[in-house]
């Protein structure tokens, strides 16, 4: 029987830095509120909360599988 860990060194740095581009992804959707419920905010359906955000936080999905998907050659 192998005794393996089931994620290397590589393998858990990889998986934290898809974890940090996630992040990266939430951030870049945050912002855009008013404090008067009255007015319309235009800058909520701008291109970075509609278009770069979600592909940086599929992005690092992506990495995350990757990262737990992986294995080492022997």
């Amino acid at each position: 029987m192998d005794k393996k860990p089931a994620l290397t060194r590589k393998g858990l740095k990889l998986l934290l830095a898809g974890l940090l581009v996630m992040v990266a992804g939430f951030i870049l959707m945050m912002g855009g509120g008013l404090t008067d419920p009255q007015t319309f905010n235009y800058s909520m359906f701008d291109f970075r909360r509609l278009v770069a955000a979600p592909v940086v936080i599929v992005a690092g999905v992506t990495v995350v599988i990757v990262a737990i998907v992986r294995r080492e050659k022997e």
